[in-house]
């Protein structure tokens, strides 16, 4: 007598159940030949598209990324009191009265409390948010992995602590250049997370570091464009020269800038250095065309002094000797659209960066030796112990 076999019955239940659910599955899904065939081509146009490789999208993607948040804040920039509505800070000023401390309180504490919530938030969140953030960036393209440097939470400290310091205006002497290269390589490394590994991440975060110097270099639209006329007349004191106004501009511009550059904050250093070296451009050029009134003799007719090629080449060579880099001189011609002054500009850019590579380090490597993050080859620190 045979015995039933256990779970016989089960058995034949399951796979009826089985055969009922994938008769289920298919029911609602009509034209089954239609859609092999939109399925084939849809592949075949995922073929064709990164066939040339996905790094193209990605960059695409990136670059969009940056420019939404580049854009995005400078409309904050510039919808905040200081650009918008100046006059209503000169009016707090003048119904202060004759009291200076009063005065000096009106004109400073609107700065001062942008610049402290900055260093205050972005510090709370993350110490590794403040500075530019150049120096960490070439350690981590050398191949050292510092994790904290590319952080999610470090991307969104930097982003509003930059915007606060910005919004100060130009009562803070920085720039933005800096951080937004640092911006461009975190949102890169975050991207690069979500689609590889690890080792690939700090290789797509080259190309931003190329890119978004150059991007960076707008400004936030001012609420009227002014013309040239009305710019330099604001500048022009009745009772002092112009040479007055260069010499006062640069000296107070050196210990603020000193004083600016190690407040903890998220911050560029690249444009107040470059303003500081079209001042002493500037400032000779005038000397120049002060000595030369006919200009400089050569063959054939005399050629006029013109102080503004002397700003141009004082920029690039001020910012070239402090950053090691001889692609400053390409910057200014490139932002100013002046190609005529190239040669001049090149030449003392070279000359600059032959004098301060013997000397110094670059500012960039100076916070590499200060800070003892390892890089290769090793730096020579000079006289930075």
């Amino acid at each position: 007598m045979e015995r039933p076999v256990p779970g016989g019955l089960r058995g034949e239940k399951e796979e009826e159940e089985e055969e009922r659910v994938l008769v289920s599955e298919h029911s609602w899904r009509p034209c089954p030949t239609a859609r092999r065939r939109v399925q084939g081509c849809l592949e075949w146009v995922k073929r064709q598209l990164f066939r040339v490789g996905e790094d193209w999208y990605f960059l695409f993607i990136l670059g969009v990324l940056m420019a939404t948040i580049s854009f995005t804040m400078d409309i904050i920039i510039a919808s905040s009191p200081p650009h918008t509505s100046p006059s209503a800070h000169m009016w707090l000023y003048g119904e202060i009265g004759d009291i200076g401390v009063l005065k000096y309180l009106s004109w400073t504490m609107y700065p001062m409390a942008l610049a402290a919530f900055s260093t205050g938030f972005s510090q709370s969140i993350t110490p590794h948010s403040g500075g530019s953030g150049i120096s960490e960036l070439k350690t981590i393209l050398m191949g050292v992995v510092l994790e904290d440097y590319l952080a999610i939470k470090n991307f969104g400290a930097k982003v509003v602590g930059l915007t606060c310091t910005l919004t100060c205006g130009s009562t803070l002497f920085l720039g933005k250049v800096g951080p937004y290269v640092h911006l461009s390589a975190m949102a890169a490394a975050y991207l690069g997370k979500m689609r590889t590994t690890v080792t690939r991440e700090y290789e797509v975060g080259v190309p931003p570091v190329s890119e978004n110097s150059w991007g960076s270099m707008g400004t936030p639209k001012p609420p009227r464009v002014a013309k040239p006329g009305e710019l330099w007349q604001e500048w022009d004191h009745p009772s002092a020269t112009i040479y007055g106004t260069l010499i006062f501009f640069l000296l107070m511009k050196f210990w603020m800038l000193i004083l600016a550059t190690t407040l903890p904050l998220p911050a560029g250093y690249f444009m107040p250095i470059f303003i500081y070296g079209a001042a002493i451009g500037r400032l000779v050029g005038e000397v120049v065309a002060l000595l030369f009134p006919r200009g400089l003799y050569s063959e054939g007719p005399p050629r006029p002094i013109i102080p503004a090629g002397y700003a141009l080449a004082g920029a690039a060579a001020f910012s070239g000797s402090v950053t090691h880099a001889v692609s400053t001189s390409l910057l200014v011609c490139e932002a100013t659209g002046h190609m005529g002054h190239v040669l001049p500009t090149v030449l003392a850019v070279l000359v600059a960066n032959a004098i301060t590579q013997k000397n110094q380090p670059s500012f960039y490597d100076a916070p590499i030796i200060v800070k003892k993050l390892p890089y290769l080859p090793p730096i020579r620190s000079r006289h930075i112990a």
